[in-house]
């Protein structure tokens, strides 16, 4: 198959409206407009298939990551997708070592987020051109093959490539069995569109009943900004669920790590199964003092959504800091730098629990944590992946959710190409939508 040269690479800069309903708002970041830097990529191969991908942003900042994306453009643009595929290990280091790009980095911020957007592409386009979807290339894929995909720099006082090559073999027996049941049942779920922030009461209570009625059985709580306030709110949610169904909670950041501890050990009473996120994301040692003080409680650290690379992961899991490995499809570098962190979590054995609360993350995500069922952990227990139920219908095939589970998604590539109407309308700040809203809320939305 003659995959064809990339001859284009175009980005924009595409952003909804969300904090104007409080939707993602948590301790941290109370007005979010979820939003992306949006990538297309174009090859000359007959077959017309172009590459869509996508790094999540928060608003203000996005065009700062597109900046980021043109300035690597020159490592994509020209390149063969076939020599790009025979030595993606090479390409990923290409996109990460580029000799000034990475001292604003390296392999962090803005520039990894931009390299996050475009290996997506470069996954989805791969995907597509092979008819299937980006989990099951994975999952049929060799194991030499999938090794070659990874940059192991770094991380190999953690899991060599020998280590990582062996889990992958083991992980064939029972993949057949594992990948049928992902098709019958899926992926377990939790929601958090239930208990954000900026959420009234009556939302909140509204959300939960609906919820249990759609078969949901966890639960993710946002909290961090006031003790009493969480007291109330994680005694109203627990009351609504019951004792049966399991709650989290997520404090995105907002501690020290002792006000963390005293904080958590005074939600204990609602049983949580964790704390997200409870102080400084590049705190290994704070993360490890705060994992040993509740593990008394029975309530375990979560962390990963803001972990720059599989290095800040590695020493995470060394130091024993986490219960829950927390992967992110836009933060670390894409598929390959998230299939290290796989990888590394089996060795630890610890549960990988995928951050999905964001503008197409969901769609990204759910081919992450079926493939590392299917090929590399081949367990359940403990796990399950974030759903948020915002900004779905943007999306040509979004995620399907039945019984509170991710149904393996059939459509070829990696699920993240948006409706062409609405990146037209919701790109910013020319977009229709963004027209009218700057014009109405200028002071606001700026």
């Amino acid at each position: 198959m003659a995959r064809g040269r990339i001859t284009r690479l175009t980005v924009c800069d595409v952003r909804f409206p969300t904090s104007l309903a409080h939707h993602g708002s948590d301790a941290m970041h109370p007005d979010p407009d979820y939003s992306a830097a949006y990538v297309t990529i174009e090859t000359d191969a007959s077959d017309g298939l172009k590459g869509y991908g996508l790094t999540f942003t928060l608003g203000k900042g996005t065009e700062v990551v597109v900046c980021a994306v043109n300035a690597l453009s020159v490592h994509v643009v020209n390149k063969d997708l076939d020599e790009i595929i025979s030595n993606f290990r090479g390409f990923y280091r290409q996109l990460t070592s580029d000799g000034q790009l990475r001292w604003i980095g390296p392999e962090k911020g803005a520039v990894h987020l931009a390299t996050a957007a475009i290996l997506n592409a470069v996954w989805d386009l791969w995907a597509k051109q092979e008819g299937k979807p980006l989990w099951k290339l994975l999952v049929d894929m060799d194991p030499k093959q999938l090794l070659s995909c990874i940059d192991f720099r770094y991380i190999t006082d953690a899991l060599t490539e020998e280590e990582a090559y062996t889990i992958l073999q083991n992980g064939l027996v029972g993949k057949k069995e594992r990948e049928e049941q992902m098709l019958k049942h899926g992926y377990p779920a939790y929601t958090t569109s239930c208990a954000w922030l900026g959420y009234s009461d009556q939302q909140l209570k509204q959300l939960c009943t609906e919820a249990l009625k759609d078969g949901w059985t966890r639960f993710k709580v946002k909290v961090g900004a006031d003790l009493q306030d969480d007291i109330r709110r994680c005694k109203l949610v627990r009351e609504m669920i019951g004792p049966e169904n399991i709650l989290m909670l997520d404090a995105n950041q907002r501690w020290e790590v002792e006000e963390a501890i005293q904080w958590v050990a005074k939600l204990a009473e609602f049983q949580p199964l964790w704390i997200e996120e409870p102080t400084s994301p590049d705190d290994i040692l704070g993360h490890a003092t705060i994992s040993k003080a509740l593990a008394p409680l029975g309530i375990g650290v979560a962390t990963g959504e803001q972990c720059h690379n599989r290095v800040i992961f590695k020493q995470l899991l060394q130091a024993r800091a986490l219960s829950f490995v927390q992967v992110d499809s836009c933060r670390l570098g894409s598929v390959n730098e998230n299939l290290s962190v796989l990888l590394m979590a089996k060795k630890f054995q610890i549960p990988v629990c995928p951050h999905a609360g964001g503008v197409g993350l969901c769609e990204l995500v759910q081919h992450l944590i079926i493939f590392d069922y299917i090929s590399v952990s081949s367990n359940l227990k403990n796990r399950m992946c974030e759903y948020v139920d915002h900004l779905h219908e943007h999306f040509k095939n979004p995620v399907t959710i039945k019984n509170a589970s991710y149904i393996p998604p059939q459509a070829a590539g990696y699920s993240n190409e948006m409706k062409e109407e609405s990146v037209r309308k919701y790109q910013f700040p020319q977009g229709e939508v963004w027209q009218k809203l700057l014009s109405e809320h200028k002071m606001q939305l700026q």
